[in-house]
């Protein structure tokens, strides 16, 4: 996987943008265009806001304070977090993909492995 940047086309509020990203970072700015324009039309539909800007500034305020109450009810957190969860996601899904599916007969109960087929124990959430 690449890190080289790339231009990403997102779209918010009837208005297109090109941002450079790192090619696994695509998904999640797309998301986050997604969430922001969304939090913008809500806004707008409101009415009490007037002017993009105005709008943009409301939102990115609703959006930080959220992140706020969300790093308070969780003060434990590791900022580093997300990215990690996602690596551990893309190896336990690489995992089983590689692994062929055990040929278990219908009657014999499923027995416990001898060893863990996933060993995260050295991982940090």
């Amino acid at each position: 996987m690449s890190d080289e940047p790339l231009q990403v086309s997102i779209k918010i509020l009837e208005k297109e943008y090109r941002i450079a990203c790192a090619q696994h970072e695509q998904e999640d700015l797309k998301a986050s265009a997604r969430l922001l324009d969304h939090r913008m039309r809500e806004i707008r539909q409101n009415g009490r806001v007037i002017g993009t800007d105005r709008i943009a500034v409301m939102a990115a305020l609703n959006i930080a304070h959220d992140l706020i109450q969300l790093q308070r009810a969780q003060p434990g957190l590791d900022p580093d977090a997300g990215r990690r969860l996602r690596e551990l996601q893309e190896r336990i899904s690489m995992a089983l993909a590689n692994e062929p599916p055990a040929e278990q007969p219908a009657e014999t109960p499923l027995a416990e492995p001898a060893e863990p087929l996933l060993d995260a124990s050295n991982e940090r959430v």
